[in-house]
């Protein structure tokens, strides 16, 4: 069983920065991608970015130049970064592993 615990959500101004934080239970986290998604009120889930288990990353196009998702295998953690918030970035985040979701932790930007 993989258990994900995500961390780091808060309120914050537009432009502001926070940091997500996923802790992985288990011992096939170094070995997986991971990856970040989030959901909006009203709106379908949407995927964020994606990291290997390597440190090759991918982002939407929504977030590229604001956001840098990364690795800590030693920790079982995986972070995302994220600089320059939008109102629009509000939403609920999550990470997820081998087909496990988070519980989820929520973002407001505020205009």
């Amino acid at each position: 069983q993989v258990q994900l615990v995500e961390s780091g959500g808060g309120l914050v101004q537009a432009g502001g920065s926070l940091r997500l934080s996923c802790a992985a239970s288990g011992s096939i986290f170094s070995i997986n991608a991971m990856g970040w998604y989030r959901q909006a009120p009203g709106k379908e889930r949407e995927w964020v970015a994606d990291i290997t288990s390597g440190g090759s990353t991918i982002y939407a196009d929504s977030v590229k130049g604001r956001f840098t998702i990364s690795r800590d295998n030693g920790k079982n953690t995986v972070y995302l970064q994220m600089n320059s918030l939008k109102p629009e970035d509000t939403a609920a985040y999550y990470c997820v592993m081998s087909g496990f979701w988070g519980q989820g932790t929520q973002v407001t930007v505020s205009s």
